[in-house]
């Protein structure tokens, strides 16, 4: 059974900053914000199902989820 979500979004041009305020307002934790390249924000939630939708005007494309299970730490 899947106990890890990553969930990756493309932010608007240049919004990845109000994106990622709204990550951190909107996604239940335990999560892990990261931010990348070409505007991207990334969350690692544990213990999570699906992880919301944000707001159309900060996405360039559709949010992506893939659940994972745990393995180990090294």
């Amino acid at each position: 059974m899947a106990d890890t979500l990553m969930w990756e979004a493309r932010a608007v041009p240049g919004g990845r900053d109000a994106l990622a305020r709204w990550v951190v307002e909107n996604v239940p934790g335990p999560a892990d914000v990261y931010l990348g390249g070409q505007d991207r924000v990334v969350v690692i939630a544990r213990g999570a199902g699906r992880l919301p939708e944000p707001p159309a005007d900060l996405v360039a494309r559709p949010v992506a989820q893939w659940p994972f299970t745990f393995h180990r730490s090294v």
